[in-house]
């Protein structure tokens, strides 16, 4: 067993290594997993040490409070190798802010800054040959905390686990994505936990995108839980919309999550001179856009995908495609993101966090 150098953070090696099993030129997204993972318990009101151990199984009892009460909370983030194989994160400071606003609204003890910044390098350098040298591949990196504390009554557990697994991982969407406007089922409410990257969430989303695939298409755009009026994102994404040459995203509410993509492209788009727009927008703008020729991209944006440009989308039993642009404010916003994750460009927003 070793320690890193700030003795916070112990590391026990597994023995054997599954590297040679993986084939790096061919990554799916998120199915194969490094040699190991990061555990931190909560007991007794406090966090105790993070620990770097072989990647395994967890064992929890029937009773543990994440079966029956769903504490559970996640965040997505990625590690990228530049041409000389230095280490890089992007704004990893964001990615713990959000998991602590995550944790208060679920009743979840917040993880310190130092637990989750310096055990997550420990565990990078430690599978730091697991991270993807190949173009458009990066080290998909899943932290998450989850009750494990036992008891059925209803109430927030006494023991969590927050955990840091690793993924490499290539590109999450191949090609356009043809979309759904949904306008029945909600992603989340006023007042509840949308804005929190919560399990539940997405476990909630499932149904409806299955009926929309078997409709022949590939996610659903939601809209609000009281008109279905508005557009709200895009599957698991935040959503963009260009009218002519003006950039619209809806604002951030307790139903809409605060994307850190989003908050990147907003500031990237304003520095291109793109004019950007925060505001609501209804499904009929956007139709009557489609209509009109004046609705020229339809993107979502997240970590795993980046941006992820839509084709077309569907509405009231009817079709609308969007046009296929030379010069396209997705590809543009795009290339300009991963330049700076992969140390191509320069970085003026101080985004980019070296290992």
């Amino acid at each position: 067993m070793e320690t890193t150098a700030n003795n916070l953070v112990t590391v026990e090696k597994s023995k054997t290594s599954k590297i040679d099993q993986v084939d790096f030129d061919n990554l799916s997204f998120g199915s194969i997993y490094s040699d190991h993972m990061l555990v931190c318990d909560y007991k007794n009101g406090a966090w105790e040490n993070p620990k770097v151990v072989p990647y395994g199984p967890v064992s929890l009892d029937p009773s543990a409070k994440i079966f029956h009460y769903g504490q559970s909370i996640f965040e997505g983030m990625k590690a990228y190798k530049d041409s000389e194989e230095s280490t890089w994160l992007f704004r990893p400071l964001d990615n713990h802010k959000r998991l602590n606003i995550s944790a208060k609204r679920l009743a979840i003890p917040e993880i310190p800054e130092d637990y989750f910044m310096e055990g997550l390098k420990a565990l990078l350098k430690v599978d730091d040959q697991w991270i993807p040298k190949n173009e458009g591949s990066s080290m998909y990196i899943r932290p998450f905390i989850f009750a494990s504390g036992q008891g059925f009554h209803a109430s927030p557990a006494n023991e969590y686990k927050f955990m840091i697994c690793l993924a490499p991982s290539g590109s999450y969407f191949s090609g356009k994505v043809k979309v759904l406007i949904e306008e029945k089922y909600s992603r989340s409410a006023n007042g509840g936990v949308g804005y929190a990257k919560a399990g539940g969430n997405y476990a909630g989303q499932f149904y409806p995108t299955q009926l929309a695939v078997e409709k022949g298409y590939n996610q659903v755009i939601w809209t609000d839980d009281n008109t279905h009026e508005y557009i709200e994102e895009a599957g698991a994404m935040n959503i963009f919309v260009r009218i002519n040459d003006t950039l619209i995203t809806g604002p951030t509410s307790d139903r809409i999550l605060d994307g850190i993509t989003r908050k990147s492209i907003i500031e990237i788009a304003k520095e291109e001179k793109i004019a950007v727009e925060v505001r609501k927008l209804t499904v009929a703008e956007v139709v009557a856009a489609a209509k009109d020729g004046s609705l020229k991209e339809m993107f979502g944006a997240g970590t795993a995908a980046v941006i992820s440009p839509i084709s077309g989308f569907g509405f009231k039993e009817t079709d609308y495609d969007l046009p296929e642009l030379e010069e396209s404010y997705a590809s543009l916003l795009k290339k300009r993101i991963t330049d700076i994750q992969y140390n191509k460009a320069e970085d003026k927003f101080g985004w980019r966090y070296k290992l």
